[in-house]
């Protein structure tokens, strides 16, 4: 189905990752740590990625989006693992639970659900794609903080910056966005009034371990769908990030230790 080819960067603690998905195109993946390490491994879906970019915008969707990450989880035999899914990508680590559910360790969903608010897609539509193009990163941070104050008020400027070289990529001399922009497309046309539900997608992650990160300031998981979360199973590891919206950006230290420890406990379960 795929192929892999691994290219070592000595300078960095990752190496990068080629996989190349049923229709072609070539999917990127970081890796950290040995291969040969004894525990599971921890796969991170982040919203958007540094892949190769789709001539069809119409395949920025779901369904192809978890055939790539099928794609990548056999050419890399790195299942069954622990999920780690950010927006877009936690929406994926619940599709995997019905799709191939013997992949799945553990689940952390970043700042997502099975009930998506509309106004948190409004707003990024608002913005996905239509950000003015920076002459610098310390420019982008500025940019970044207009759009984003509200749902990060207390970030540094140095936060900023971090921020905007997540956003942007030095290309030929100039920033450009780093993410393929007709991503934006896939949300023109949708309902945003009427968006579908997961709860079914939810339930499938019932024989597994469950960690859920909310932003204080979400607009994309509210409060009211982490109690019915809740409601639905009593053993679900929740963490409220204050002072950051949608999603919450994982670097505080005491939130890494609560997600160590949360993998650690996923580990130890898949071994009993």
């Amino acid at each position: 189905m795929s192929t892999a080819l691994a290219l070592a960067h000595p300078d960095r603690r990752f190496a990068s990752a080629f996989v190349t998905a049923q229709d072609g195109l070539r999917l990127h993946v970081r890796r950290y740590g040995s291969r040969v390490a004894c525990a599971r491994p921890v796969v991170c879906l982040p919203g958007l990625g540094q892949s190769e970019y789709d001539r069809n915008a119409d395949n920025y969707t779901l369904p192809v989006a978890l055939a790539d990450l099928s794609a990548v989880l056999i050419a890399l035999e790195i299942a069954p693992a622990i999920f780690l899914g950010s927006s877009y990508g936690g929406l994926l680590a619940m599709m995997l639970a019905v799709w191939r559910p013997t992949a799945i360790a553990g689940v952390i969903l970043n700042d997502i659900g099975p009930v998506i608010e509309p106004q948190g897609w409004v707003r990024i539509k608002g913005y996905l794609g239509k950000l003015p193009v920076p002459r610098s990163f310390e420019e982008g941070a500025d940019i970044l903080r207009w759009w984003f104050h509200a749902q990060f008020p207390k970030l540094t400027p140095q936060d900023w910056i971090a921020f905007a070289r997540r956003t942007w990529r030095e290309h030929r001399g100039r920033l450009v966005p780093d993410y393929d922009l007709k991503v934006a497309r896939t949300l023109q046309g949708a309902d945003l009034q009427h968006l579908p539900t997961l709860w079914t997608h939810f339930e499938a992650l019932a024989r597994v371990p469950l960690m859920v990160i909310r932003g204080a300031r979400s607009d994309m998981l509210a409060s009211t769908t982490l109690d019915a979360m809740l409601s639905r199973r009593s053993e679900l590891d929740i963490a409220v990030v204050p002072d950051q919206g949608h999603a919450p950006l994982l670097t505080e230290p005491k939130l890494i230790g609560r997600i160590t420890a949360f993998v650690a406990s996923c580990d130890v379960s898949a071994r009993l």
